[in-house]
């Protein structure tokens, strides 16, 4: 991998971790369109710690209540009681899903899962999912003619039964073109929770499961010859940047405005995608991945 490569990768991977577009899609298909070796799921593992980082930092308040009230409930049953304490123990509850699938769908995830069709097509499925619960938060919000407006739900409401529901649609995204934050935001619309504080949690509880699995696909990569480090390392810090403004950018958007453009967007490229490998013009299996 070349630097201008790790650059572009980068700045991909931070641009589009946050959005619901999928960011292991964009890697895929920003390496295909630019006739570079598909970066892997190492890779995207790797860049995504430096997303992460991003979000500890934005989050640092919340994530530094909440451990710290967790820390203190498991010694002192008064304090279990405490909103903070028991996010800590849903964000827990939440990730077991996507850890449980990510171990046992390792082969997948690396291999048959990056087929562009199947890309493509969740970038189309996902996108309608997300449109449809985009329009159910807005008919709540705004009511209508004959109906008031409904109060949606938030984090206090959040019970283990909708956490482990959130942590199985995070597990989705192990499918390049799902989205993370898409999956998890449009089950806590579906669930009836606003838009701010289904995002908050989708972003929390992305932390666990994503610095295990950079962790994980780190340690194999250092047993390993075949990675570029410095380029790797330089994706990721320029990741962390990128998806630090991000984060801040969506956080103030989702507060007042629809889904809608992000999900003509992905519909619009899951077609693109489908007429270009039907055509022969990209290949739908990924080439070897880049070292």
């Amino acid at each position: 991998m070349s630097w201008f490569e790790s650059l572009i990768l980068g700045l991909v991977q931070g641009l589009t971790e946050f959005l619901p577009v999928s960011s292991s899609a964009h890697l895929r298909l920003t390496a295909a369109f630019s006739g570079w070796k598909d970066p892997g799921a190492a890779f995207t593992a790797i860049t995504q710690i430096g997303t992460e980082t991003a979000v500890l930092i934005y989050f640092r308040k919340d994530i530094g209540r909440i451990v710290s009230a967790w820390s203190r409930s498991l010694f002192d049953k008064e304090i279990r009681k405490d909103h903070d304490a028991q996010m800590g123990w849903l964000v827990i509850v939440g990730s077991i899903p996507i850890g449980v699938l990510g171990v046992t769908l390792k082969d997948q995830i690396e291999g048959p899962f990056r087929d562009l069709r199947i890309t493509a097509t969740m970038l189309i499925v996902v996108g309608v999912v997300i449109g449809i619960a985009d329009r159910l938060a807005a008919r709540d919000e705004t009511g209508g003619r004959h109906r008031a407006p409904k109060q949606r739900k938030t984090l206090e409401n959040l019970s283990v039964r909708d956490g482990l529901i959130f942590g199985l649609c995070q597990a989705c995204a192990l499918i390049p073109g799902v989205s993370r934050s898409g999956a998890t935001i449009s089950g806590g619309l579906f669930m009836g929770y606003r838009r701010e504080d289904a995002a908050r949690y989708s972003f929390l509880l992305a932390i666990p499961a994503v610095l295990a699995s950079g962790a994980f696909e780190l340690k194999d990569a250092m047993e390993s010859d075949h990675v570029s480090w410095g380029p790797t390392i330089f994706a990721t810090v320029i990741a962390f940047a990128s998806g630090y403004a991000v984060i801040a950018w969506f956080m103030k958007f989702i507060s007042n405005k629809s889904f809608m453009p992000f999900v003509w967007y992905r519909i619009a490229l899951g077609i693109v995608i489908v007429a270009l490998v039907t055509a022969g013009v990209l290949s739908p299996h990924a080439a070897e991945s880049a070292g």
